[in-house]
């Protein structure tokens, strides 16, 4: 039987995609910051964020935590094909880190 422990850490892929209709709007920052750093750790630096279209409050709030971010180097909306206004395009700095 499977259970859920609330304390277990989520494990999510590292492909790019982040939706983050599965998340709390409180685990954003830290939720944002170790997503971008195992891209980085990946090699990846085009991320589509998905926050849904909704009245805008989460885009709203990813876009102003990418803006602050060291590691951020642009972000823009999404083409209508990629989630339209409901999706962040992320293009991250090349920091040397990344590559295995």
């Amino acid at each position: 039987m499977n259970t859920f422990d609330p304390e277990e850490p989520i494990q999510i892929p590292i492909d790019g995609v982040l939706d983050l209709h599965t998340f709390s709007p409180k685990e954003l920052p830290a939720l944002l910051d170790d997503y971008i750093e195992a891209c980085l750790q990946e090699g990846i630096r085009e991320l589509r964020i998905i926050h849904g279209k909704g009245k805008g409050i989460l885009r709203d709030r990813v876009r102003s935590l990418l803006s602050k971010h060291t590691s951020v180097e642009s972000w823009s909306e999404a083409p209508l094909d990629a989630g339209g206004w409901g999706a962040t395009l992320v293009r991250l700095r090349y920091t040397g880190v990344e590559g295995k």
